[in-house]
């Protein structure tokens, strides 16, 4: 069996490879589960020292690295740098800050001794997106590590030659063969891998459909699950917001990854005291986008990462429309061949419309009417997901307030976009998934938090 990729910029063949046998599978998880034994074992310095290899070769390939995302999934050369950077950066961190983060934490009780160790868990299969093809798997695989797990990684089918070479990656650093494999095989044997003794725990990005796919799975098998699916991010503007600022904001968070992104601005919740300040000039600005090739230099809007997922976009944008979306921009495929789609604007979205109440995977932004904050409030929260979310106003610490207290998401950002950072959780709520990945919350997902009681 061929798995094949394409380029979605050109709709050409990109790279193909053989799907992995079933008996070599089977090899590939016992020794996963055998190397498991010996890396559990190893010291702090011996994971970081890898680590920093790690680090260091992401980064001296850093160009490389870029032009395959560019190839297999459209990502703009500049983001696809900054992606391999942001991966170096993360290896770094937990090099660093993972002896501390899983040291033993002594508990006061009546023993003579007792205390809380954490202990790493097994071999952790990784079932990951395509839409950030290394960042999405160096999240997770870095601090996996450096708690002594071993790493299977089964990426999406787009991305395969991204996967390959993350693999060797880890094998110029200097990893044994069984401490990070990338596994070449189709979504229908995730099960299979699921179900091998050897395999302890799941973690999956991607969209909800999959997640209640692959925790049902898991639940069978009674193994634990961390799970980072879809979004429909609220982006709230409230009335005493400085515009100007916030449309610049905004746009680049509708607008990042060609907007394939699970915390990218979805809908922008507007105040009626500013909307149509903001919807203006929102408007204006989203017009003078580049739609180009990602290697282009002048491009700010690359292609959609397939063909058959720019389609589905446009049958979103097509019902809303229907059903009373105003056409503010965009929303007309390019004659050209390619998965491209131009920067699109809704505005008048209501709830019932798929602008609403789905994801939009794709360069398309919602603009919602809120006739106040408390409106707006209730709009933000009237959603299956949460995930990510924004708050922009003048008065810090009331929008503060407003997120911590009254938003149903697992992040909220002030004046700001939604992003990831290893210093701190990233998750959801709700259909966006369960769980942490990143900070001192996301390298314990992964570990058996363990009570010794000497008495």
């Amino acid at each position: 069996m061929k798995i094949q990729s394409v380029n979605p910029a050109t709709g050409a063949p990109a790279f193909s490879y053989d799907a992995l046998p079933d008996e070599l599978l089977q090899e590939s998880l016992e020794v996963s589960g055998r190397t498991f034994e010996w890396w559990s074992r190893s010291s702090f310095s011996e994971r970081s020292k890898l680590l920093l290899k790690v680090a260091d070769i992401l980064e001296e390939k850093k160009t490389f690295f870029a032009r395959l995302m560019a190839e297999e999934m459209g990502k703009l050369q500049a983001a696809g740098v900054a992606e391999i950077e942001k991966c170096a950066s993360v290896c770094r961190y937990y090099a660093q800050h993972a002896p501390d983060m899983l040291k033993d934490e002594q508990v006061a009780t009546e023993a003579r001794k007792s205390f809380v160790s954490y202990r790493p868990l097994g071999s952790i299969l990784a079932v990951m997106p395509w839409n950030f093809p290394f960042w999405q798997v160096f999240r997770f695989a870095a601090p996996a590590l450096m708690a002594g797990n071993t790493v299977l990684l089964k990426h999406a089918s787009n991305v395969l030659a991204c996967a390959v070479e993350i693999e060797k990656v880890f094998r110029d650093a200097g990893a044994m063969g069984g401490l990070f494999q990338t596994l070449l095989i189709p979504a229908s044997k995730v099960e299979t891998c699921i179900a091998h003794p050897a395999v302890r725990a799941i973690t999956l990005t991607g969209s909800t459909e999959a997640g209640r796919k692959v925790a049902a799975i898991a639940g069978e098998h009674l193994k634990k699950c961390v799970l980072e699916l879809g979004g429909s991010d609220p982006y709230i503007i409230l009335h005493d917001a400085d515009i100007q600022a916030a449309v610049k904001t905004c746009v680049a968070a509708r607008l990042i990854n060609a907007g394939q992104s699970c915390v990218a601005a979805k809908r922008f919740i507007i105040d009626a005291q500013v909307y149509d300040q903001f919807r203006q000039r929102f408007v204006e600005e989203m017009k003078k986008i580049i739609l180009g090739f990602p290697m282009a230099e002048r491009t700010q809007l690359g292609p959609m990462a397939s063909v058959a997922l720019r389609d589905e976009l446009h049958l979103q944008v097509l019902k809303s429309i229907e059903m009373g979306a105003i056409l503010e921009t965009g929303g007309v495929i390019p004659p050209n061949p390619g998965a491209f789609y131009p920067a699109t604007v809704l505005s008048d979205v209501k709830k019932g419309m798929p602008a609403f109440d789905e994801e939009l995977f794709g360069p398309v932004a919602a603009l919602i009417k809120a006739t106040d904050e408390a409106d707006a409030i209730m709009l933000a929260n009237d959603s299956d997901f949460g995930l990510g979310a924004a708050i922009f106003s003048r008065d810090v610490e009331y929008a503060e307030q407003v997120g911590k207290e009254l938003i149903d998401a697992g992040m909220i950002f002030i004046n700001d976009f939604v992003r990831s950072d290893p210093r701190l959780p990233f998750g959801g709520i709700k259909h966006s998934g369960y769980g942490r990945e990143l900070s001192h919350f996301g390298i314990r997902e992964f570990c058996n938090i363990k009570t010794v009681f000497v008495a």
